[in-house]
């Protein structure tokens, strides 16, 4: 029954019937099963196909999160019985025919991330016209932790699963199979870009809009190598049979505290600077290249693609770890030796910047920025933003257009969850119509797979600026195009360096 006592909407979905909520005028399934719970004899497995249940499935509230990382105080989770692979459906008219299909896929570092989180209830984006999904995946070592026996990029696997399930059950709901676009920031932003380099991933999507990708993807022996040091440190092998014994929690700390450790690991080179100890692993079989070599190639030309990025991109990392106004030269010279690739070519192309300025600049940089840049430019015919917009939130000044503010605007919700920080618990005039702008950018391109705006072309390319009277423009980092034209973005693999003390220093990012 519904919060009013009256019947929900009812959907029959290829594993049995569902009883759904209507909630501000929009149809809402939560914690559907996409996949059988991971656990027992599935532990550290690909994920396999949903089992039927009897009768009428009740699907009012989310499926319990998978296991998070703690690192950043996420709680202990409640004891449940493994069932996090879970789907749940906003649909403005579950009795429509072919309505397009957003799927959202969120971020977390690879490392935490619950689609039940209040920032992406989906009910405001839903009365915009489009069906909206989200859904769980794997995380941390669970889901992308590298053993022998196991499949690669556990995760990715998951989202693929979640994919195949809207493929086959979105009409029920009112969604167009044939209409799906992906779209996520940060990690999400990272996994469609392996999705559209996926053969296990293709026909699943027609669009994809990512939000501030991540340039962080692993070889397989650097992955291995974290995944051999996880292990260690619950004194094991780095093989699925044993681990698989263990309670997820006891392998999720395990992985914090290799996180933890990084920066003592100079072998981990990148990976150990950032104190990142997951990401996507170019394996060679569930993902045979970066995506930026594979769309290169000629992978997901039939995707439709928007990509884009935020101006202050780092900003927000460094709010959150006290470095705002700390930063000392020592520190920015070995974020350009890590990061640039020519440090002194990075400080002269930014004569007038500061210290600090070029600590920030190069994280965002190497992190979002240039990634995201280089996706457009990989696929050929994207369509490229920037947000320029600056957070609200904590006196207005502080953030900047950080890392994450997209999220608030993405979804319509100004207030819930982390958007009170970036936009503050009273949003200021314009930010619900700026939203409202976004929206109906990312809306249209799920339905007719134009923006709004011209498809960036390298080097003289125009991009939309999400400002605060958004426009088509010239894209404005063209100085930060030029330095990272020659760079690869292939994966990270193992280095020879100096043992512990050869410069590195620890820069987690949460995103």
């Amino acid at each position: 029954m519904s919060a009013n006592g009256s019947a929900g909407p009812e959907v029959r979905v290829s594993s049995g019937r569902l009883r759904g909520r209507t909630e501000d005028g929009v149809a809402v399934f939560r914690g559907v099963p996409f996949a059988r719970p991971p656990v027992g004899a599935l532990r550290l497995a690909a994920p396999a196909p949903a089992e039927p249940w009897d009768g009428v499935r009740e699907a009012a509230a989310f499926g319990p999160p998978p296991p998070q990382s703690r690192l950043l105080g996420a709680a202990a989770p409640d004891d449940d019985d493994g069932d996090w692979l879970t789907v749940n459906v906003w649909s403005p008219d579950p009795g429509a025919a072919r309505l397009p299909v957003m799927v959202w896929i969120q971020g977390g570092g690879y490392m935490y991330g619950r689609s039940g989180d209040p920032l992406f209830d989906g009910r405001v984006l839903a009365r915009d016209g489009v069906v909206v999904v989200t859904f769980n995946y794997r995380v941390s070592a669970e889901g992308f932790g590298h053993f022998h026996g196991a499949p690669a990029n556990r995760g990715l696997l998951d989202q693929v699963a979640a994919l195949r399930w809207v493929r086959d059950n979105i009409a029920a709901f009112g969604g167009d199979p044939d209409r799906v676009t992906v779209f996520g920031e940060s990690a999400g932003a990272g996994s469609i870009a392996a999705l559209m380099a996926m053969p296990a991933a293709a026909g699943l999507f027609r669009g994809a809009i990512a939000q501030s990708v991540p340039g962080l993807f692993f070889s397989a022996g650097l992955a291995a190598g974290i995944g051999a040091a996880v292990a260690a440190e619950l004194g094991l092998p780095p093989v699925a049979g044993d681990l698989a014994g263990l309670s997820p929690e006891l392998l999720l700390d395990a992985g914090d505290t290799v996180a933890d450790k990084m920066a003592g690991r100079p072998e981990w080179g990148r990976a150990a600077y950032v104190q990142t100890p997951f990401a996507p692993v170019v394996d060679g079989e569930v993902l045979p290249a970066t995506p930026w070599q594979a769309l290169s190639g000629g992978a997901a030309r039939d995707v439709n693609l928007v990509v884009g990025h935020t101006r202050d991109e780092y900003r927000l990392f460094m709010a959150i770890k006290g470095e705002l106004g700390q930063i000392t030269a020592e520190q920015a010279a070995t974020a350009l030796r890590e990061l640039a690739p020519d440090p002194d070519a990075y400080r002269a192309a930014h004569p007038g910047v500061g210290e600090e300025g070029l600590y920030e600049l190069v994280h965002s940089d190497w992190m979002f920025r240039m990634p995201s840049v280089r996706l457009a430019e990989a696929h050929g015919r994207a369509y490229l933003y920037e947000l320029t917009w600056p957070a609200p939130g904590m006196g207005g000044e502080l953030l900047g257009a950080c890392h994450g503010l997209g999220l608030p605007l993405t979804f319509g919700n100004l207030t819930a969850g982390a958007a009170g920080l970036l936009i503050g618990q009273e949003p200021p005039p314009g930010a619900a119509e700026l939203s409202a702008r976004v929206r109906a950018a990312w809306t249209s391109f799920a339905t007719t797979g134009d923006p709004g705006w011209p498809v960036y072309e390298p080097g003289h390319g125009r991009a939309w600026i999400i400002g605060d009277e958004p426009a088509t423009a010239a894209y404005p980092e063209e100085g930060s195009r030029r330095l990272w034209a020659r760079h690869a973005f292939e994966p990270l693999t193992l280095e020879v360096r100096p043992p512990s003390g050869g410069g590195l220093r620890g820069s987690r990012s949460p995103g």
